[in-house]
């Protein structure tokens, strides 16, 4: 059980590092437009944060925890890394 969480919590690290060394600004909002046209507010209530903290991500000012990258890709129906792809 260890060596599971462990390699889980590598995963986890190396996944906030791509997404704190890249912008997200383009690929939030080009997904976000490509599931349906949703609106910063719309996406916002999925994830359960506020339509700030989008507006933050997509202006390249607010890097996501690494939960909120996952909600991100789950909602807009792409992997976490095509939505921050370099």
């Amino acid at each position: 059980m260890y060596i599971m969480s462990n390699k889980l919590d590598i995963m986890s690290s190396h996944l906030y590092s791509r997404v704190m060394a890249i912008g997200v600004k383009t690929q939030l909002r080009k997904y976000r437009f490509e599931a349906g046209d949703l609106s910063q507010q719309q996406l916002a209530d999925r994830v359960k944060v506020s339509r700030q903290t989008i507006v933050a991500i997509e202006g390249g000012d607010y890097n996501p925890s690494v939960k909120l990258a996952l909600q991100l890709a789950k909602v807009l129906g792409v992997s976490v890394e095509q939505l921050f792809q370099l």
